[in-house]
């Protein structure tokens, strides 16, 4: 199952009013803003609902001509995430991100990242290998713009 996804635009403030018109009758609302401090490139704002954001829109995280889209899968186990990641590898992907927490995103966020054939970015997520999600504490909110 893909857990969220998210691409660069050129104009953050334009698109955050674009989506917020045409995901409201979705029901989708700004769940997340993340600043450029936290993010160490640019701010990003996730939308989505019931406190989980799923679509992510940020500044050019990346050069003009190296814009991508990035796609994470949910996961059951830690095993999966490193198990998806070396098969990925294996096929000819890029190492982006070994396997290992990310407690930048919350304290049971376990990940790895790589660039496919396309260069576009993936990463696998998962938590405790008995977690069938990885939910974050309500204290402790999920983010992952890229």
């Amino acid at each position: 199952m893909i857990d969220h996804l998210g691409f660069s635009v050129p104009d953050l403030a334009r698109a955050t009013e674009f989506y917020l018109k045409a995901l409201a009758p979705l029901g989708i609302v700004i769940v997340m803003e993340v600043s450029a401090e936290q993010t160490g490139e640019g701010a990003a704002i996730g939308f989505g609902y019931g406190g989980k954001p799923f679509f992510w829109i940020g500044e050019g995280f990346h050069a003009a001509g190296d814009q991508h889209i990035h796609v994470a899968f949910a996961v059951k186990s830690r095993a999966e995430v490193d198990a998806f990641y070396q098969a990925a590898l294996a096929a000819g992907g890029k190492d982006n991100g070994a396997p290992g927490l990310r407690p930048h995103y919350h304290a049971n966020y376990y990940g790895a990242t790589f660039a496919g054939m396309t260069k576009r970015d993936t990463i696998a997520r998962g938590c405790i290998a008995a977690a069938r999600s990885c939910k974050a504490p309500a204290s402790a909110p999920v983010f992952s713009p890229w």
